[in-house]
C-alpha cells in the first residue's frame, strides 16, 4: 500500500501528532493566525473528541497517600473483556482516541495517565522504572476494581514494555495482551534511534535527547523518527507544541533515564517466560524506535503468540494505522473469548 493509499486511514481525528501534547494541523494553523493560545487550543480539541467519542474523565485516588490516577473511559463491563490501554513515553491517555474511534461503543475501555504523566500525580523516579510503573498500574486496576474478572491489557512503546511485566506478573487478572511496538527487547537489528542512544551515551547524556524535542526543528526531526508518515506542519505550529511540553522535559528527562536503565531497558524480555496470557505483537516494518525484529524475539519466547506487521507504518501504529490497528485487535480479542481464554479465573 503506498503512503497516499494509507491516507485513507489518517482523518481530521488521527492527525494528532506525536508529540504527547497534540493537535489536527488544520485546525491549529487557522487558531495560530488569530495568535491563540495552543495549550488552551489542545485541550478543547482533546475534550471534544472525548466526547464525540463518548469518553469521560475521572479520577481515582490510590491509597492513604494522595496519589492520584487520571483516566478516561467508556462503556460498562460486559460479555467481552474490558481493555486497559497503556500509552507511550511522554503521552498521555488520550494518545488512544484516534483508536477508539474504530473500536465498537458497547466495549468497556479505561485509557490511564501512565504515573507522572498528565493528569497522574508525579512522584519519586523509583516509580518511572517499568517495575515501578506495574506496581502503580497494579494500584490503579485494584483501586477501580478492574480486575474483577480478567481484562485485556493493551501497552505501545513504553506502555508495551509495562504491559508485557505486568501480564507476567500478575497472570491471573489478565486474559490477553496486545503488544504495539514494545520497548523492553533486545532486538537483532539497530535502529536510527539506537544510534542516537549510542551517542548519548558516549556524551555522557549531555546532548539533548531526540524523544524531548526543546526546538520547532528538534520537533520535527522526532516526527520524521516516530513515524513513517509525513506530516506537514507549519513553523509556528511546532513552536506551539515545544512550548506545551517545555514545563514537563525535566520530568521526561527523569522517566528517560528511568526505562533506559539496567532495571528496566530489557524488563519485557527478561518476562516474557512468565506470560501466561495469549499475546499479539502489532510492529511497523518502518519503526525507527524499536525496530520490527524485535517482534521476531516474542514470537520465539512465546511460540504461540498472533504476529502482525504494518506495512508503511512506523514507531506510531496507533496513530499512523489505527483502523487497521483497532480491528486486529478486536479480532484478536474475539478468537481468544471464542476459545475459552477470557473466561473467568479461579482464584
Amino acid at each position: 500500500m503506498s503512503v497516499v493509499a494509507m491516507a485513507a486511514d489518517l482523518d481530521v481525528v488521527n492527525l494528532f501528532v506525536i508529540a504527547g501534547a497534540t493537535l489536527a494541523v488544520p485546525i491549529l494553523a487557522f487558531a495560530a493566525s488569530f495568535l491563540l493560545w495552543p495549550s488552551a487550543l489542545i485541550k478543547v480539541y482533546y475534550w471534544y473528541w472525548r466526547r464525540t467519542l463518548g469518553l469521560q474523565v475521572r479520577y481515582a485516588e490510590c491509597g492513604g497517600g494522595g496519589y492520584r490516577f487520571c483516566f478516561s473511559y467508556r462503556g460498562k463491563p460486559g460479555m467481552r473483556p474490558s481493555i486497559l490501554m497503556l500509552h507511550g513515553f511522554s503521552a498521555h491517555k488520550d494518545t488512544w482516541l484516534t483508536l477508539i474511534k474504530y473500536l465498537p461503543k458497547h466495549l468497556h475501555l479505561v485509557c490511564v495517565d501512565m504515573p507522572g504523566h498528565e493528569g497522574t500525580t508525579r512522584t519519586n523516579t523509583e516509580d518511572y522504572s517499568i517495575q515501578g510503573q506495574v506496581r502503580r498500574i497494579h494500584q490503579f486496576v485494584e483501586t477501580v476494581r478492574l480486575n474483577r474478572k480478567p481484562f485485556h491489557l493493551v501497552g505501545t512503546s513504553m506502555g508495551g514494555n509495562v504491559a508485557g511485566v505486568y501480564a507476567a506478573s500478575y497472570p491471573s487478572e489478565i486474559c490477553s495482551v496486545t503488544l504495539i511496538c514494545p520497548d523492553g527487547i533486545r532486538h537483532p537489528c539497530e535502529t536510527k534511534f539506537d544510534n542516537h542512544l549510542q551517542d548519548l551515551a558516549h556524551s555522557n547524556y549531555s546532548l539533548n535527547i531526540p524523544l524531548i524535542p526543546t526546538t520547532p526543528e528538534e520537533m520535527e526531526d522526532m516526527f520524521r523518527l516516530c513515524s513513517h508518515v509525513r506530516f506537514r506542519i507549519p513553523q509556528q505550529i511546532l513552536q506551539g507544541l515545544v512550548d506545551v511540553r517545555q514545563p514537563h522535559n525535566t520530568f521526561y528527562q527523569e522517566v528517560f533515564m528511568e526505562i533506559i536503565g539496567e532495571e528496566s531497558r530489557y524488563a519485557l524480555q527478561d518476562h516474557l517466560h512468565l506470560i501466561t496470557a495469549p499475546v499479539q505483537v502489532i510492529w511497523g516494518k518502518q519503526d525507527q524506535v524499536v525496530d520490527v525484529s524485535g517482534a521476531s524475539v516474542i514470537a520465539e519466547a512465546l511460540p504461540g503468540c498472533r504476529v502482525d506487521l504494518l506495512e508503511n507504518c512506523g514507531h506510531s501504529v496507533v496513530m499512523e494505522r489505527p483502523c487497521r490497528t483497532a480491528k486486529l485487535i478486536l479480532q484478536f480479542i474475539i478468537l481468544q473469548q471464542d476459545a475459552g481464554g477470557c473466561t473467568k479465573k479461579s482464584s
